[in-house]
């Protein structure tokens, strides 16, 4: 018989525009399910800070750049580029309320309460298809982790940033020689293959080693310029 430590509690509960969003505590982890399906939890973060670091070392030196992450999830990627200085300006877009709210003054402030007092990070709350699509800014990385990956969305439209067309807005917003850096939970060669369709330059996939199953990775690509 489950102890009530295997049995995971709900800490908030929310419906909103792109469905029921839950945050749960599961013994000493704390996770994000969407719409019924498990999205992220704080028990590592390995994979979400390399997503940071590769992008900053495929800059090659370039001076205090602006990176935008695209998604909040459980802070890790936030918390990581906001304690390197080498990143200048610091922007998150994400569309869910209840997450942001989560950071603020919530159970996930612990991990994101020193990231977000930093002058240099801001919080868009908005759809990241949609911010690429329209924004007149522009980034010299973007660090996208706002679903499973090109091969397993959980949303429906998120689909759309993966192919050509969304990774030409991608392209639209990045400075020239900017990084284009893609979290997945399995590699995808078919994606590689669509990134330099799109053409994005010095293709490649770095991988993180999981305990069971295929390894998280990191997509990465530069735009030409």
């Amino acid at each position: 018989m489950p102890s009530s430590y295997d049995i995971p509690e709900v800490l908030d509960r929310r419906e909103g525009p792109h469905g029921e969003v839950v945050l749960r505590r599961h013994g000493d982890r704390l996770e994000i399910i969407a719409n019924g399906c498990f999205l992220m939890d704080t028990s590592d973060g390995r994979s979400e800070r390399l997503l940071v670091d590769a992008a900053l070392e495929a800059l090659a030196g370039r001076d205090r750049p602006h990176v935008l992450i695209g998604g909040l999830g459980v802070g890790f990627s936030l918390a990581h580029a906001a304690a390197d200085p080498r990143w200048g300006r610091i922007t998150v877009v994400e569309r869910e309320h209840a997450i942001v709210e989560w950071h603020r003054d919530g159970p996930l402030s612990a991990l994101s309460a020193q990231a977000l007092a930093d002058s240099r990070a801001k919080i868009v709350e908005a759809d990241l298809v949609a911010h690429v699509n329209e924004t007149s800014d522009t980034y010299d990385a973007l660090c996208l982790d706002i679903d499973n990956g090109p091969d397993w969305t959980v949303t429906e439209g998120n689909g759309n940033l993966y192919r050509e067309a969304g990774l030409a807005s991608c392209a639209r917003v990045l400075r020239p020689g900017g990084v284009l850096a893609v979290w997945s939970a399995q590699p995808s060669p078919e994606f590689e293959e669509t990134l330099r369709n799109a053409g994005f330059q010095r293709v490649r996939t770095e991988e993180i080693p999981v305990a069971r199953g295929v390894p998280d990775v990191v997509h990465l690509g530069i735009r030409p310029g």
